[in-house]
């Protein structure tokens, strides 16, 4: 990882670790609503890859509606480089994490899953009309993450090995 200051000013705007750590803190939330044990570790890796890349958040905000496995079904232009654009943003998942964790946003579980702190977000989704996009797609993928409940169908399913 670079230092902040030797990175660009597009990386450093778009891939803001306090930005990226609202993002997964909703898609923690939303994954919540459905399975109060939390969001295996795994899975928050998958979180920042769906919704901050265009196409597939676009697809999936039409698809709130229906379910994450049959949006991925009906369009599967949006798992094109998957693999490698969840690689890229690795980085930049653990580096949101890892404020999250500092500011105290989340608990991790014995057996790995990640659990909110309740009151340690604002719960108004704030900001611009694609943060706020951003946003309530990473909710929508929690969410369904939790009703599939099955890590490997996850990773299967987006075209990436677990």
């Amino acid at each position: 990882m670079k230092r902040w200051s030797d990175r660009p000013v597009e990386i450093q705007n778009l891939f803001n670790p306090a930005f990226c750590g609202v993002v997964l803190f909703r898609a923690l939330a939303g994954f919540e609503e459905e399975d109060p044990r939390g969001m295996p570790f795994s899975l928050s890796l998958l979180i920042l890859p769906l919704s901050l890349q265009k196409t597939s958040r676009e697809v999936l905000s039409n698809s709130t509606r229906s379910y994450l496995l049959k949006a991925v079904e009906k369009n599967p232009h949006i798992l094109i480089g998957f693999g490698e654009r969840a690689q890229t943003l690795l980085p930049f998942t653990f580096e949101a994490l890892g404020l999250l964790m500092q500011m105290k946003c989340f608990d991790v579980s014995g057996s790995g899953r990640i659990k909110t702190i309740q009151n340690s977000v604002r719960k108004s989704v704030t900001g611009t009309a694609e943060s706020k996009a951003c946003q309530r797609v990473a909710r929508f993928v929690g969410k369904e993450f939790a009703r599939i409940s099955d890590r490997v169908t996850i990773y299967t399913s987006l075209g990436i090995r677990p």
